[in-house]
């Protein structure tokens, strides 16, 4: 059985934090800050759980309707919100 904690990447140990997540469309960027992620302390390689994948869909997709070229976002106050 392997250990949820151990990255598979360099079995360094995952914890959870907080990212930047940003998407770049061509003509508009989205940027989404304090999102919440797995991070490897060792390599910095980054999982974001499904749950919060579907709320980021649908912060890029308002975003998306209000066409800005930038959106800068805060995930915690959007999720309050």
């Amino acid at each position: 059985m392997k250990n949820s904690n151990k990255c598979p990447i360099c079995n360094g140990n995952k914890e959870f934090s907080t990212t930047t997540f940003t998407v770049d469309l061509g003509t508009n960027l989205i940027v989404v800050r304090n999102t919440p992620a797995t991070i490897c302390s060792n390599c910095g390689e980054e999982w974001i759980d499904d749950t919060i994948a579907e709320q980021l869909e649908d912060i890029v997709n308002e975003a998306k309707a209000k066409n800005r070229m930038i959106e800068v976002i805060d995930f915690k106050l959007e999720s309050v919100a």
